[in-house]
């Protein structure tokens, strides 16, 4: 039995030494991923805020902005105000009445879907929507930005892997279902 204690309070203690020392691997690989970014393209042009909000849109067509303010965690005034400057750029379009624009994905519960706002039995069930809500989608332009900047980071990925040693890529590509648990985990707190 104290051997079982013994395992679980040195368990316990690796937790804890290891927190700190991973949220600041974590801090640090987020900003050398910005900084490598906006090197290897200068010409992409759009802010890392602006780049997650269109990836989230990519997730999530015909998405509102009051949804897209709650899985981003923003206030919703800086969501507007983001979409208001990816719209001016072209890289958003806007559809009103939460209706899909032709060739959009409406499915069930979705806007445009059975249930959804625009869908049977929802508002607007007689084709009109409800006029109060809108369905954002990325226009031809803010999903290749996306494509662009998912392609960019994969490149500085591939290229900081070469670099390394072939036992830290081992370890590396081992460590990635524990790191996916890990974000999954950390979404959860934010739900």
């Amino acid at each position: 039995m104290a051997s079982a204690e013994g395992n679980a309070a040195a368990g316990l203690l690796g937790h804890e030494q290891i927190g700190p020392e991973l949220a600041d691997i974590v801090s640090r690989l987020r900003r050398a991923m910005r900084r490598a970014a906006r090197a290897a393209d200068p010409a992409l042009g759009l802010s890392v805020a602006q780049l997650e909000l269109l990836s989230c849109m990519a997730e999530h067509p015909g998405v509102r902005p009051s949804q897209l303010a709650r899985m981003l965690r923003l206030a919703p005034s800086s969501v507007a105000t983001l979409l208001g400057g990816l719209q001016s750029g072209g890289y958003v379009t806007r559809t009103p009445g939460g209706l899909r624009r032709p060739g959009g994905s409406g499915g069930p519960g979705g806007p445009g879907g059975p249930g959804g706002p625009g869908g049977p039995g929802g508002p607007g069930a007689d084709g009109t929507g409800d006029r109060r809500t809108v369905s954002l989608d990325l226009s031809d332009q803010g999903a290749a930005a996306v494509s662009r900047w998912h392609r960019v980071n994969e490149e500085i990925i591939q290229a900081a892997l070469a670099a390394l040693s072939p036992r830290d890529r081992a370890a590396l590509r081992d460590a990635a279902p524990a790191l996916r648990d890990l974000s999954s985990s950390i979404d959860a707190q934010a739900d």
